[in-house]
């Protein structure tokens, strides 16, 4: 009896307390991360902007630099930890903003494929190497089983390319046509 007393203090006093602290710390983790993200992008729109002199003869290839410019997006979506956030500020500099607009579309696009396949293909031993599986395992969970194309675009808003991509590999029922 007092372990079952014991047992449902805990739940409903200690517990609550524990998850609020916890839910403060996760918020306040995800703050400074987008703070963090906001001040790197403008740090790198900085730096374009005052070098672009410097800057501009060593990407300026013409098709070839953007198609290096989407090969990179490309491989930042495969391997998801690498990021090419920051080349966004020096390819709107160098094409313009519609250009690199549709080059960063191609590339996010054909990265998320390859990840789908990869994760369709080779699972999660592959994928635990190249992303964290509870990144993962939570985004499985908001998956519904009904209106998938919606909730797909929905999540596409919210979560990365690369991360939802190898989710919808792994745990989804999409086919790939």
């Amino acid at each position: 009896l007092i372990k079952r007393i014991y047992k449902l203090y805990c739940i409903k006093f200690i517990l609550p307390d524990f998850y609020k602290s916890l839910m403060k710390i996760t918020k306040l983790k995800s703050l400074i991360g987008i703070i963090i993200i906001i001040l790197f992008f403008i740090l790198s729109s900085f730096i374009v902007q005052k070098y672009i002199d410097n800057i501009t003869p060593l990407f300026n290839f013409g098709i070839y630099g953007m198609a290096i410019y989407v090969l990179i997006t490309i491989v930042s979506i495969v391997l998801a930890p690498i990021s090419s956030f920051p080349l966004i500020p020096l390819a709107a500099n160098l094409y313009g903003w519609k250009i690199s607009a549709i080059l960063n579309i191609i590339g996010w696009s054909i990265g998320a494929i390859i990840s789908f396949i990869l994760a369709r293909k080779y699972g999660v031993p592959l994928i635990s190497k190249l992303i964290s599986l509870n990144e993962i395992y939570k985004i499985e969970k908001l998956v519904p089983k009904e209106n998938v194309f919606w909730s797909v675009v929905f999540l596409r808003m919210s979560i990365p390319v690369d991360i939802l991509s190898y989710a919808l590999g792994l745990f989804s029922k999409i086919s790939f046509r």
